[in-house]
């Protein structure tokens, strides 16, 4: 395991060599649904939205499809090639190489999200510098928006899979399958099978297991509060989605008006 003053993701070739073919394992058209129910749970916040932070941007997919709704995104994430990526596909969009467990940008936003790389946190002292990270860059009235894949209390092994391909004849997909090899810690193991099929019909496939964070919603609770956070009760997916589609969790903060 890697110490806590970072996240996992790193280790993974799915964010370094691979990153080029992030939009054809990851389509960009999966995320407008995440994207509403993020914009929904902005307007949670006590000031207007405007201006968010994206902690572990990725390839930008969220941060494409939040711009079409009128926000200004600032991107933050560890991999440079998943932020050159993102760079092709959000221009107009600041980018800055960091980690979300550390990084301080000196500057405040209306709202703060941590998207789905909140996964590669995988202990509550971590997830702990994650929510302080959130709050340091979170203005007064702003919120804190998480939204891991996993909890604890709704884990249930299982598989699935996807993919994409462009106009250049290349294609990818994957395969998951996700498992819990001990329950009473703090993280899950998905096991990936990436077939990348390049423009030249030459073919690649890679495999690796990612350890992702799967914390209870009670961890979540005690971990906004003790950042500083206002927590909004238990998982809010359900609520923020309205029709059900979106995020599988979202744990949102409000940082106090007079904080």
């Amino acid at each position: 395991m890697m110490a806590c003053v970072t996240d996992n993701s790193a280790e993974y070739r799915l964010y370094r060599d691979l990153a080029q073919w992030w939009p054809l394992i990851s389509p960009i058209e999966e995320y407008e649904q995440d994207a509403a129910a993020l914009a929904n749970a902005f307007a949670a916040a006590s000031v207007p939205v405007r201006e968010v932070l994206d902690l572990g941007s990725g390839g930008g997919h969220v941060a494409w499809q939040l711009k079409r709704r009128q926000l200004h995104l600032t991107l933050v994430d560890q991999s440079a090639e998943m932020l050159t990526m993102s760079q092709k596909l959000n221009p107009d969009c600041e980018h800055i190489e960091g980690d979300m467990l550390t990084i301080r940008l000196g500057r405040q936003f209306d709202a703060v999200l941590v998207h789905d790389a909140v996964d590669y946190v995988t202990t509550e002292d971590a997830l702990l510098l994650v929510a302080q990270t959130a709050l340091a860059h979170c203005r007064p009235g702003g919120v804190g928006v998480f939204a891991p894949d996993h909890t604890a209390d709704t884990f249930r092994p299982g598989t699935g899979g996807g993919g994409g391909s462009d106009f250049a004849g290349r294609r990818a997909s994957f395969q998951e399958r996700t498992h819990d090899p001990d329950p009473a810690d703090d993280w899950i193991e998905a096991d990936y099978e990436f077939t990348l099929h390049a423009a030249d019909d030459s073919t690649e496939t890679v495999r690796e297991s990612h350890r992702l964070g799967a914390f209870r919603y009670e961890t979540w609770q005690r971990v906004l509060t003790a950042a500083g956070f206002d927590p909004e009760p238990g998982n809010r997916a359900a609520h923020y989605a309205g029709n059900g589609a979106g995020p599988r969790h979202l744990f949102i903060g409000h940082r106090g008006s007079s904080s």
